[in-house]
């Protein structure tokens, strides 16, 4: 007897929409831009917040959007948009709530993603790419509907690093032969922890043109100054 594939439970794949709506709402609602968004754009970003994740994670495991399945995770996500734009002037007030809000959504959607391609049958490190791009895929449309810069791409708290230690410590803990739903728990809590503690104590990779630089001074710190030879009087 073939041992049944793993499923993610419905209410814990709409608890990650939800909170992924309220936080994209959220972040649209305090948007400062050129141009102000109105209701049906706030909306928009927190929908897409909420479900992108879901959407790049089965998309790159080439099976059927779970998202695009049943009619709740369209209804949760614009639901959990409006709480996040009624909300959006007490939730601006509690930056701890937003910080560990954003930091346990990146949990979920990374623990989400690794899980379910594990339980296809991809190896680990393409398994752990998919749980990072589902982590980070909410966030990467976000920014590309809005114009904006990917946050992803630039100096920044931990964002993908926070999101890729949770997922290979799901990995890993799965290859040992741990319960899959409770290395996913341990998952999300290590992304959750190093993504609190990034933001709390200003952690970051280093900026790349600083390592340019220094790469630069090494190369050019073997090269030989030639100076012009001094004219005769």
């Amino acid at each position: 007897m073939t041992e049944p594939l793993f499923v993610i439970p419905l209410w814990a794949d709409l608890t990650a929409v939800a909170l992924g709506g309220v936080q994209g709402a959220l972040f649209a609602s305090g948007f400062r831009g050129q141009r102000r968004l109105d209701l049906l754009g706030v909306a928009i970003i927190g929908i897409l917040f909420g479900m992108g994740g879901g959407l790049i994670r089965d998309l790159l495991l080439g099976v059927a959007p779970a998202t695009l399945q049943s009619d709740w995770y369209l209804l949760t996500a614009m639901a959990a948009s409006l709480i996040g734009m009624l909300l959006a002037g007490l939730f601006q007030r509690l930056n701890r709530v937003i910080v560990s809000l954003d930091a346990f959504v990146i949990g979920l959607f990374g623990a989400f993603g690794t899980s379910k391609a594990l339980a296809l049958g991809l190896p680990v490190v393409p398994a752990v790419f998919v749980g990072v791009c589902a982590a980070v895929g909410g966030g990467v449309l976000r920014d590309v509907i809005m114009g904006l810069p990917v946050a992803i791409m630039h100096v920044g708290s931990l964002y993908a690093v926070a999101a890729a230690a949770g997922c290979v410590v799901l990995a890993t803990l799965d290859a040992f032969g741990v319960n899959l739903v409770a290395a996913a728990i341990v998952g999300i809590a290590v992304t959750t922890i190093i993504r609190i503690l990034a933001v709390i104590f200003d952690l970051s990779l280093p900026e790349q043109r600083m390592l340019y630089r220094r790469k630069v001074a090494v190369e050019t710190a073997a090269i030989p100054i030639v100076r012009p030879a001094a004219e005769p009087e």
